[in-house]
Protein backbone atom coordinates (compact mmCIF):
# COMPACT_ATOMS: atom_id res chain seq x y z
CA UNK A 1 0.00 0.00 0.00
CA UNK A 2 2.91 2.27 -0.59
CA UNK A 3 1.92 4.00 -3.15
CA UNK A 4 -1.71 5.15 -1.71
CA UNK A 5 -0.42 8.61 -0.69
CA UNK A 6 2.27 10.41 -1.51
CA UNK A 7 2.94 12.58 1.62
CA UNK A 8 6.36 11.50 2.85
CA UNK A 9 6.09 10.94 6.48
CA UNK A 10 2.93 8.63 5.72
CA UNK A 11 4.94 6.56 2.90
CA UNK A 12 7.57 6.50 5.98
CA UNK A 13 5.44 5.76 8.71
CA UNK A 14 3.72 2.88 6.89
CA UNK A 15 6.72 1.03 5.90
CA UNK A 16 7.59 1.90 9.02
CA UNK A 17 5.50 -0.55 10.96
CA UNK A 18 5.35 -2.92 7.92
CA UNK A 19 5.24 -6.67 9.63
CA UNK A 20 4.82 -5.41 13.21
CA UNK A 21 1.71 -7.23 13.65
CA UNK A 22 0.89 -7.95 17.19
CA UNK A 23 4.13 -6.95 18.91
CA UNK A 24 2.57 -2.98 19.20
CA UNK A 25 0.36 -3.42 21.92
CA UNK A 26 -1.55 0.16 21.36
CA UNK A 27 -3.75 0.02 18.37
CA UNK A 28 -2.61 2.03 15.05
CA UNK A 29 -5.26 4.49 14.66
CA UNK A 30 -6.59 5.98 11.65
CA UNK A 31 -6.64 9.49 12.37
CA UNK A 32 -3.81 11.59 11.27
CA UNK A 33 -2.27 15.27 12.07
CA UNK A 34 -4.10 17.37 9.76
CA UNK A 35 -2.48 18.64 6.95
CA UNK A 36 -5.31 20.24 5.43
CA UNK A 37 -4.99 24.29 5.09
CA UNK A 38 -7.89 26.24 5.64
CA UNK A 39 -9.25 26.82 2.23
CA UNK A 40 -9.88 23.15 1.67
CA UNK A 41 -11.44 22.99 5.86
CA UNK A 42 -14.23 25.18 3.73
CA UNK A 43 -14.61 23.60 0.74
CA UNK A 44 -18.09 21.78 0.33
CA UNK A 45 -18.28 18.90 1.75
CA UNK A 46 -17.48 15.26 0.18
CA UNK A 47 -18.93 12.26 1.45
CA UNK A 48 -18.89 8.31 0.78
CA UNK A 49 -21.08 5.28 1.84
CA UNK A 50 -20.46 2.29 1.33
CA UNK A 51 -23.73 -0.43 1.23
CA UNK A 52 -22.67 -4.31 1.23
CA UNK A 53 -25.25 -7.10 -0.12
CA UNK A 54 -24.38 -10.58 1.53
CA UNK A 55 -23.98 -13.67 -0.67
CA UNK A 56 -24.72 -12.52 -3.99
CA UNK A 57 -27.51 -12.48 -6.14
CA UNK A 58 -29.87 -14.61 -8.17
CA UNK A 59 -27.32 -13.84 -11.22
CA UNK A 60 -29.72 -15.04 -14.21
CA UNK A 61 -32.68 -12.40 -13.12
CA UNK A 62 -29.84 -9.60 -11.75
CA UNK A 63 -27.74 -9.42 -15.15
CA UNK A 64 -28.88 -6.40 -17.45
CA UNK A 65 -28.51 -7.80 -20.61
CA UNK A 66 -27.43 -4.53 -22.62
CA UNK A 67 -24.76 -2.02 -21.97
CA UNK A 68 -24.96 1.76 -22.39
CA UNK A 69 -27.50 3.95 -21.87
CA UNK A 70 -30.59 2.51 -23.20
CA UNK A 71 -30.42 -0.11 -20.64
CA UNK A 72 -33.20 -1.66 -19.26
CA UNK A 73 -33.00 -2.44 -15.68
CA UNK A 74 -33.77 -6.08 -14.32
CA UNK A 75 -36.73 -7.00 -12.45
CA UNK A 76 -34.73 -6.83 -9.07
CA UNK A 77 -33.30 -3.24 -9.73
CA UNK A 78 -36.34 -1.73 -11.34
CA UNK A 79 -37.09 0.60 -8.29
CA UNK A 80 -34.00 2.10 -9.13
CA UNK A 81 -35.78 3.78 -12.43
CA UNK A 82 -36.51 7.00 -10.60
CA UNK A 83 -33.09 7.86 -10.13
CA UNK A 84 -31.57 6.75 -13.59
CA UNK A 85 -29.77 10.10 -13.47
CA UNK A 86 -27.86 8.93 -10.83
CA UNK A 87 -26.78 5.24 -11.00
CA UNK A 88 -24.45 3.08 -13.02
CA UNK A 89 -25.18 -0.50 -12.81
CA UNK A 90 -21.55 -2.01 -13.44
CA UNK A 91 -20.89 -5.53 -14.73
CA UNK A 92 -18.09 -7.70 -14.70
CA UNK A 93 -15.81 -6.16 -11.76
CA UNK A 94 -13.87 -8.68 -9.55
CA UNK A 95 -11.00 -8.38 -7.29
CA UNK A 96 -7.94 -10.92 -8.77
CA UNK A 97 -6.67 -11.20 -5.03
CA UNK A 98 -10.32 -12.31 -3.93
CA UNK A 99 -10.88 -15.22 -6.32
CA UNK A 100 -12.21 -18.38 -4.73
CA UNK A 101 -12.94 -16.94 -1.52
CA UNK A 102 -16.12 -18.55 0.45
CA UNK A 103 -17.41 -16.50 3.31
CA UNK A 104 -14.10 -13.36 3.41
CA UNK A 105 -15.80 -11.92 0.55
CA UNK A 106 -17.03 -8.72 2.71
CA UNK A 107 -13.91 -8.45 4.57
CA UNK A 108 -12.20 -8.27 0.94
CA UNK A 109 -14.77 -6.06 -0.27
CA UNK A 110 -13.31 -2.27 0.45
CA UNK A 111 -9.73 -3.45 0.50
CA UNK A 112 -8.78 -6.13 -2.04
CA UNK A 113 -6.66 -7.94 0.22
CA UNK A 114 -4.36 -10.67 -1.36
CA UNK A 115 -5.36 -14.47 -0.36
CA UNK A 116 -2.12 -16.45 0.42
CA UNK A 117 -2.21 -20.10 -1.47
CA UNK A 118 -1.76 -21.88 1.89
CA UNK A 119 -5.31 -23.04 2.84
CA UNK A 120 -6.86 -19.33 1.60
CA UNK A 121 -5.70 -17.28 4.93
CA UNK A 122 -4.62 -14.04 4.46
CA UNK A 123 -3.71 -10.66 6.66
CA UNK A 124 -6.16 -8.11 5.92
CA UNK A 125 -5.13 -4.65 4.30
CA UNK A 126 -6.71 -1.11 5.23
CA UNK A 127 -10.02 -0.28 3.66
CA UNK A 128 -10.40 2.40 0.97
CA UNK A 129 -13.30 3.98 3.31
CA UNK A 130 -10.64 4.66 6.22
CA UNK A 131 -8.38 6.58 3.72
CA UNK A 132 -11.02 8.63 2.71
CA UNK A 133 -11.54 9.27 6.15
CA UNK A 134 -8.33 10.23 6.73
CA UNK A 135 -9.14 13.02 4.63
CA UNK A 136 -12.50 14.26 5.98
CA UNK A 137 -12.30 13.69 9.53
CA UNK A 138 -10.40 16.62 10.07
CA UNK A 139 -13.80 18.57 10.05
CA UNK A 140 -16.11 15.95 11.73
CA UNK A 141 -16.78 14.75 14.59
CA UNK A 142 -16.99 11.45 13.87
CA UNK A 143 -13.97 10.29 11.02
CA UNK A 144 -16.24 7.19 9.92
CA UNK A 145 -19.23 4.98 11.08
CA UNK A 146 -19.30 1.74 11.41
CA UNK A 147 -22.48 -0.30 11.04
CA UNK A 148 -23.58 -3.67 10.35
CA UNK A 149 -26.30 -6.35 10.69
CA UNK A 150 -24.61 -7.47 14.43
CA UNK A 151 -22.65 -5.47 16.62
CA UNK A 152 -18.19 -5.57 17.26
CA UNK A 153 -16.62 -7.11 14.73
CA UNK A 154 -16.87 -11.18 14.18
CA UNK A 155 -19.64 -14.17 14.35
CA UNK A 156 -19.48 -17.33 15.14
CA UNK A 157 -17.44 -19.24 12.43
CA UNK A 158 -14.91 -16.28 12.46
CA UNK A 159 -17.25 -14.65 10.32
CA UNK A 160 -16.09 -10.77 10.30
CA UNK A 161 -19.30 -8.45 10.55
CA UNK A 162 -17.41 -5.00 9.51
CA UNK A 163 -16.36 -3.59 5.92
CA UNK A 164 -13.92 -0.99 7.94
CA UNK A 165 -10.31 -2.32 8.51
CA UNK A 166 -7.23 -0.07 10.09
CA UNK A 167 -3.77 0.41 8.27
CA UNK A 168 -2.82 -2.28 10.74
CA UNK A 169 -5.53 -4.75 8.88
CA UNK A 170 -7.47 -4.63 11.92
CA UNK A 171 -11.17 -4.11 12.31
CA UNK A 172 -13.33 -1.87 13.06
CA UNK A 173 -16.35 -2.14 15.45
CA UNK A 174 -19.59 -1.96 13.42
CA UNK A 175 -22.39 -0.95 15.58
CA UNK A 176 -25.97 -2.90 14.85
CA UNK A 177 -28.68 -0.91 17.06
CA UNK A 178 -29.59 2.32 15.46
CA UNK A 179 -30.70 3.62 18.94
CA UNK A 180 -27.03 3.14 20.19
CA UNK A 181 -25.65 4.87 17.04
CA UNK A 182 -28.33 7.41 17.25
CA UNK A 183 -26.82 8.35 21.11
CA UNK A 184 -23.46 7.94 20.26
CA UNK A 185 -23.90 10.10 17.57
CA UNK A 186 -26.69 12.98 19.20
CA UNK A 187 -26.57 12.32 22.79
CA UNK A 188 -25.05 13.65 26.18
CA UNK A 189 -21.60 12.77 26.81
CA UNK A 190 -21.38 9.90 29.66
CA UNK A 191 -21.18 11.05 32.92
CA UNK A 192 -21.02 15.11 31.66
CA UNK A 193 -18.24 17.09 30.21
CA UNK A 194 -15.86 17.58 33.00
CA UNK A 195 -15.84 14.11 34.11
CA UNK A 196 -15.76 13.42 30.04
CA UNK A 197 -12.16 15.67 29.73
CA UNK A 198 -10.90 14.46 33.19
CA UNK A 199 -10.57 11.52 31.92
CA UNK A 200 -9.14 12.66 28.76
CA UNK A 201 -6.23 14.63 31.10
CA UNK A 202 -5.73 11.33 32.35
CA UNK A 203 -5.07 9.94 29.02
CA UNK A 204 -2.68 13.09 28.36
CA UNK A 205 -0.73 12.27 31.60
CA UNK A 206 -0.21 8.80 31.17
CA UNK A 207 1.04 9.35 27.12
CA UNK A 208 2.98 12.58 28.58
CA UNK A 209 5.13 9.77 30.58
CA UNK A 210 4.96 7.25 28.15
CA UNK A 211 6.69 9.08 25.84
CA UNK A 212 9.00 10.92 28.19
CA UNK A 213 10.40 7.36 29.51
CA UNK A 214 10.85 5.56 26.21
CA UNK A 215 13.00 8.83 24.70
CA UNK A 216 14.85 8.46 27.58
CA UNK A 217 15.07 4.93 27.22
CA UNK A 218 15.78 4.89 23.42
CA UNK A 219 19.68 6.35 23.93
CA UNK A 220 20.42 3.01 25.71
CA UNK A 221 19.17 0.99 23.12
CA UNK A 222 20.67 -0.60 19.76
CA UNK A 223 19.85 -0.34 16.33
CA UNK A 224 16.90 -3.14 16.30
CA UNK A 225 15.84 -2.15 19.33
CA UNK A 226 15.18 1.21 18.64
CA UNK A 227 13.66 0.36 15.15
CA UNK A 228 11.29 -1.44 17.64
CA UNK A 229 10.64 1.30 20.17
CA UNK A 230 10.23 3.51 17.60
CA UNK A 231 7.06 1.86 15.93
CA UNK A 232 5.93 1.76 19.70
CA UNK A 233 6.10 5.37 19.63
CA UNK A 234 4.34 5.66 16.64
CA UNK A 235 1.47 4.04 17.83
CA UNK A 236 2.02 5.84 21.24
CA UNK A 237 1.88 9.46 18.91
CA UNK A 238 -1.57 8.44 17.03
CA UNK A 239 -3.26 7.86 20.76
CA UNK A 240 -2.24 10.88 21.53
CA UNK A 241 -3.51 12.66 18.33
CA UNK A 242 -6.90 10.74 18.62
CA UNK A 243 -7.07 12.24 22.14
CA UNK A 244 -6.17 15.19 21.13
CA UNK A 245 -9.44 15.77 18.91
CA UNK A 246 -11.43 13.93 20.92
CA UNK A 247 -10.62 16.80 23.49
CA UNK A 248 -11.29 19.60 21.32
CA UNK A 249 -14.51 18.67 19.66
CA UNK A 250 -15.62 18.58 24.16
CA UNK A 251 -16.00 22.75 23.40
CA UNK A 252 -18.25 21.87 20.50
CA UNK A 253 -22.28 21.36 21.12
CA UNK A 254 -23.55 18.27 19.49
CA UNK A 255 -26.92 18.90 16.43
CA UNK A 256 -29.90 20.21 18.22
CA UNK A 257 -32.78 17.73 16.91
CA UNK A 258 -36.61 17.92 17.09
CA UNK A 259 -37.97 15.96 19.89
CA UNK A 260 -39.97 13.94 17.13
CA UNK A 261 -36.78 12.67 15.41
CA UNK A 262 -35.06 11.84 19.14
CA UNK A 263 -38.24 10.04 19.36
CA UNK A 264 -37.78 8.04 16.26
CA UNK A 265 -34.71 6.93 16.68
CA UNK A 266 -35.45 5.83 20.64
CA UNK A 267 -37.50 3.33 19.51
CA UNK A 268 -36.63 -0.58 19.45
CA UNK A 269 -36.54 -1.60 15.74
CA UNK A 270 -36.66 -5.48 15.54
CA UNK A 271 -34.48 -6.84 12.67
CA UNK A 272 -37.42 -8.99 12.40
CA UNK A 273 -39.52 -6.16 10.66
CA UNK A 274 -36.33 -6.04 8.24
CA UNK A 275 -37.93 -3.65 6.20
CA UNK A 276 -38.22 -1.18 9.24
CA UNK A 277 -34.93 -1.84 10.37
CA UNK A 278 -32.89 -1.25 6.70
CA UNK A 279 -35.01 1.87 6.47
CA UNK A 280 -34.28 3.27 10.20
CA UNK A 281 -30.73 2.46 9.97
CA UNK A 282 -31.10 4.57 6.17
CA UNK A 283 -32.20 7.57 7.82
CA UNK A 284 -29.38 7.55 10.34
CA UNK A 285 -27.00 7.37 7.98
CA UNK A 286 -28.94 10.29 6.11
CA UNK A 287 -29.06 12.16 9.52
CA UNK A 288 -25.74 11.40 9.97
CA UNK A 289 -24.67 13.20 6.68
CA UNK A 290 -26.87 15.89 6.65
CA UNK A 291 -25.46 17.00 10.38
CA UNK A 292 -21.77 16.05 9.06
CA UNK A 293 -21.39 14.44 11.97
CA UNK A 294 -19.70 12.21 9.38
CA UNK A 295 -18.48 12.02 6.18
CA UNK A 296 -17.90 8.44 5.22
CA UNK A 297 -20.09 5.39 6.16
CA UNK A 298 -19.84 2.08 5.72
CA UNK A 299 -22.93 -0.23 6.16
CA UNK A 300 -22.42 -4.39 5.89
CA UNK A 301 -26.36 -5.04 5.58
CA UNK A 302 -25.68 -8.96 6.24
CA UNK A 303 -22.74 -11.40 6.44
CA UNK A 304 -22.17 -14.32 4.47
CA UNK A 305 -23.36 -16.35 7.58
CA UNK A 306 -25.61 -13.93 8.71
CA UNK A 307 -28.49 -12.23 6.35
CA UNK A 308 -31.84 -11.42 7.24
CA UNK A 309 -35.07 -13.22 6.33
CA UNK A 310 -37.70 -10.86 5.12
CA UNK A 311 -40.75 -12.64 7.47
CA UNK A 312 -42.98 -9.37 5.90
CA UNK A 313 -42.74 -10.55 2.30
CA UNK A 314 -42.87 -14.71 3.27
CA UNK A 315 -39.30 -15.38 2.86
CA UNK A 316 -38.22 -17.10 6.07
CA UNK A 317 -34.87 -18.35 5.51
CA UNK A 318 -31.51 -16.24 5.31
CA UNK A 319 -29.68 -14.94 2.42
CA UNK A 320 -26.88 -17.98 2.84
CA UNK A 321 -29.77 -20.51 3.02
CA UNK A 322 -31.35 -18.80 -0.05
CA UNK A 323 -28.39 -18.44 -2.27
CA UNK A 324 -27.75 -21.96 -1.69
CA UNK A 325 -30.36 -22.89 -3.59
CA UNK A 326 -28.95 -25.59 -5.82
CA UNK A 327 -31.19 -24.77 -8.87
CA UNK A 328 -34.46 -25.25 -7.12
CA UNK A 329 -36.56 -22.85 -9.10
CA UNK A 330 -38.83 -22.18 -5.60
CA UNK A 331 -35.75 -21.29 -3.24
CA UNK A 332 -34.02 -18.86 -6.80
CA UNK A 333 -37.92 -17.39 -7.01
CA UNK A 334 -37.02 -16.14 -3.22
CA UNK A 335 -33.40 -15.26 -3.80
CA UNK A 336 -35.12 -12.69 -6.88
CA UNK A 337 -37.75 -11.56 -4.29
CA UNK A 338 -35.04 -11.17 -1.62
CA UNK A 339 -32.88 -9.08 -4.63
CA UNK A 340 -35.70 -7.43 -5.09
CA UNK A 341 -36.83 -6.45 -1.79
CA UNK A 342 -33.22 -5.47 -0.43
CA UNK A 343 -32.89 -2.92 -4.00
CA UNK A 344 -35.93 -1.39 -3.39
CA UNK A 345 -34.74 -0.33 0.57
CA UNK A 346 -31.56 0.64 -1.02
CA UNK A 347 -34.18 3.12 -3.61
CA UNK A 348 -35.70 4.30 -0.66
CA UNK A 349 -32.01 5.27 0.62
CA UNK A 350 -31.13 7.24 -2.24
CA UNK A 351 -34.72 8.75 -1.81
CA UNK A 352 -33.94 9.90 0.97
CA UNK A 353 -30.73 11.94 -0.14
CA UNK A 354 -32.67 12.94 -2.86
CA UNK A 355 -35.00 14.82 -0.87
CA UNK A 356 -32.65 16.38 1.93
CA UNK A 357 -31.04 19.50 0.84
CA UNK A 358 -27.84 20.11 0.83
CA UNK A 359 -27.13 24.09 0.31
CA UNK A 360 -28.79 24.82 -3.33
CA UNK A 361 -28.63 21.05 -4.34
CA UNK A 362 -29.47 17.20 -3.16
CA UNK A 363 -27.47 15.68 -0.53
CA UNK A 364 -26.91 13.25 -3.29
CA UNK A 365 -25.21 15.14 -5.31
CA UNK A 366 -22.09 15.43 -2.96
CA UNK A 367 -22.35 11.84 -1.74
CA UNK A 368 -21.37 9.00 -3.60
CA UNK A 369 -22.51 5.27 -2.71
CA UNK A 370 -21.54 2.05 -3.71
CA UNK A 371 -23.88 -0.65 -3.41
CA UNK A 372 -22.69 -4.22 -4.00
CA UNK A 373 -21.70 -7.54 -2.97
CA UNK A 374 -18.11 -9.19 -2.82
CA UNK A 375 -19.70 -12.29 -4.33
CA UNK A 376 -21.78 -13.09 -7.07
CA UNK A 377 -23.13 -16.78 -7.42
CA UNK A 378 -23.47 -17.61 -3.67
CA UNK A 379 -23.94 -21.30 -4.62
CA UNK A 380 -20.83 -21.85 -5.56
CA UNK A 381 -19.32 -19.15 -4.17
CA UNK A 382 -18.43 -17.29 -7.33
CA UNK A 383 -17.20 -14.06 -7.60
CA UNK A 384 -16.85 -12.94 -10.60
CA UNK A 385 -19.28 -10.57 -12.10
CA UNK A 386 -19.94 -9.02 -9.12
CA UNK A 387 -23.27 -7.05 -8.36
CA UNK A 388 -22.46 -3.62 -8.54
CA UNK A 389 -24.20 0.01 -8.43
CA UNK A 390 -23.00 3.75 -8.12
CA UNK A 391 -25.21 6.34 -7.52
CA UNK A 392 -24.56 10.12 -6.27
CA UNK A 393 -21.77 12.33 -6.29
CA UNK A 394 -22.54 14.30 -9.51
CA UNK A 395 -21.64 17.37 -7.53
CA UNK A 396 -17.94 15.45 -7.52
CA UNK A 397 -18.05 14.61 -11.10
CA UNK A 398 -19.33 11.79 -11.62
CA UNK A 399 -21.18 10.68 -14.97
CA UNK A 400 -24.45 8.58 -14.38
CA UNK A 401 -27.02 7.03 -16.87
CA UNK A 402 -25.59 3.83 -18.42
CA UNK A 403 -24.84 0.38 -17.79
CA UNK A 404 -20.98 -0.21 -18.05
CA UNK A 405 -20.06 -3.70 -19.38
CA UNK A 406 -17.12 -4.98 -18.75
CA UNK A 407 -18.07 -8.66 -20.27
CA UNK A 408 -19.32 -6.99 -23.59
CA UNK A 409 -18.29 -7.35 -26.19
CA UNK A 410 -15.72 -9.34 -24.80
CA UNK A 411 -18.57 -12.11 -25.06
CA UNK A 412 -21.48 -11.41 -27.96
CA UNK A 413 -24.15 -11.50 -25.88
CA UNK A 414 -25.74 -13.17 -22.10
CA UNK A 415 -27.47 -16.50 -22.52
CA UNK A 416 -29.52 -15.86 -19.54
CA UNK A 417 -31.29 -19.39 -20.58
CA UNK A 418 -28.00 -21.30 -20.39
CA UNK A 419 -27.89 -21.33 -16.50
CA UNK A 420 -24.60 -23.34 -16.53
CA UNK A 421 -23.17 -20.70 -18.65
CA UNK A 422 -23.73 -17.69 -16.95
CA UNK A 423 -22.49 -19.53 -13.62
CA UNK A 424 -19.79 -19.54 -15.61
CA UNK A 425 -19.16 -15.90 -16.06
CA UNK A 426 -19.56 -15.31 -12.16
CA UNK A 427 -17.26 -17.82 -11.84
CA UNK A 428 -14.23 -16.78 -13.66
CA UNK A 429 -13.94 -13.36 -14.74
CA UNK A 430 -14.15 -12.21 -18.45
CA UNK A 431 -12.36 -9.34 -18.82
CA UNK A 432 -9.18 -9.80 -16.38
CA UNK A 433 -8.56 -6.05 -16.70
CA UNK A 434 -11.93 -4.92 -14.45
CA UNK A 435 -10.61 -5.21 -10.99
CA UNK A 436 -13.05 -3.88 -8.55
CA UNK A 437 -10.17 -1.74 -7.19
CA UNK A 438 -9.93 0.33 -10.35
CA UNK A 439 -13.76 1.54 -9.36
CA UNK A 440 -12.26 1.92 -5.68
CA UNK A 441 -9.35 4.36 -7.50
CA UNK A 442 -11.87 6.13 -8.81
CA UNK A 443 -13.93 7.17 -5.59
CA UNK A 444 -10.85 7.43 -3.44
CA UNK A 445 -9.96 10.36 -6.01
CA UNK A 446 -13.33 12.05 -5.64
CA UNK A 447 -12.57 11.86 -2.15
CA UNK A 448 -9.65 13.81 -2.85
CA UNK A 449 -7.44 11.23 -1.85
CA UNK A 450 -4.16 11.60 -2.94
CA UNK A 451 -4.20 8.16 -4.97
CA UNK A 452 -2.68 7.09 -7.71
CA UNK A 453 -3.05 3.75 -7.66
CA UNK A 454 -5.40 0.98 -4.35
CA UNK A 455 -4.15 -2.60 -4.46
CA UNK A 456 -4.40 -3.94 -8.09
CA UNK A 457 -5.89 -1.13 -9.52
CA UNK A 458 -5.17 -0.31 -13.23
CA UNK A 459 -6.22 2.62 -13.26
CA UNK A 460 -9.79 5.18 -12.78
CA UNK A 461 -13.09 4.18 -14.43
CA UNK A 462 -12.65 6.76 -17.20
CA UNK A 463 -16.93 6.28 -18.32
CA UNK A 464 -17.71 7.69 -14.79
CA UNK A 465 -15.85 10.55 -14.99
Amino acid sequence: MSNILNQRWLLNRRHFLRGVGATVSLPLLNCMVPLRSAAADAARPRRAVFVYVPNGVNVLTWQIPKAGRDYEFSAPMRSLEKHRANVTPISGLHHPGGLGTAHVCGDLWLTGAKLSQEGGAYRNSVSCDQLMAEVTSVQTRFPSLELSIASGTGLPGNVINTLSWSRDGVPLPAEDSPRNVFNRLFGEEPDGLEVRRRRLNRRHSVLDLVLDDARSLRRELGGDDRTKLDEYLTAVREVEVRTERLDSWLNVPKPKLEPSVNGYFQRDVSKSQAGEYYRTMYDLMVLSLRTDMTRVITYMSGTEGNGLAIPEIGITQTRHELSHHNGDPEVMARLSKSDTFITEQFSYFLDQLTLTRDGDEPLLDRTMVLFGSGMSYGHSHGNANLPTILAGGRGLGFKHGQHIDYNLPIIKAYDLANSGAHYGLCGKPVNDQAHLSNLLLTMLQKMEVNAEKFVDSLGPVSELV
